[in-house]
């Protein structure tokens, strides 16, 4: 079975820690999960915000896919990441569409101590983007 174009890019853009790459992957109506916010966040632009603050909380050295099991229209991507001397284990859902864009990416995490973590860690980020753009 061949990668689907839409996880061939996605697997680039975190290889190169291409953030600047998600708008061109990301459907107009993508809609990201977060593992902290209870609500989604729909559109392409929140989406990228958020996976692009990701890339700068989890795209470290440590960062690793460990499993991946993938259908014809989305993946269960199994990561492990070592954050400030914690151990983050979680997974990424990812859906797309025959146009090869991604529609939907959801992510969980765990451990408790983990979700705390990428909480403070992600909602700096987050603010800090929002700073830089006003």
């Amino acid at each position: 079975m061949t990668t689907p174009t839409a996880l061939a890019e996605w697997h680039r853009l975190v290889r190169e820690r291409d953030a600047a790459g998600l708008p061109a992957l990301l459907d107009d109506d993508a809609v990201f999960h977060s593992p902290v916010v209870h609500t989604p966040q729909r559109g392409r632009a929140l989406a990228a915000a958020y996976l692009g603050a990701a890339f700068q909380v989890f795209f470290v050295d440590s960062f690793r896919y460990v499993r991946e099991t993938v259908a014809a229209d989305h993946a269960v991507l199994e990561f492990a990441v070592t954050l400030d001397g914690i151990e983050v284990n979680g997974v990424d859902i990812v859906s797309w569409n025959a146009a090869g864009r991604i529609t939907e990416f959801k992510v969980m995490i765990r451990p408790l101590k983990a979700i705390q973590l990428i909480h403070q860690k992600m909602a700096a980020m987050l603010q800090a983007r929002q700073g830089g753009a006003g």
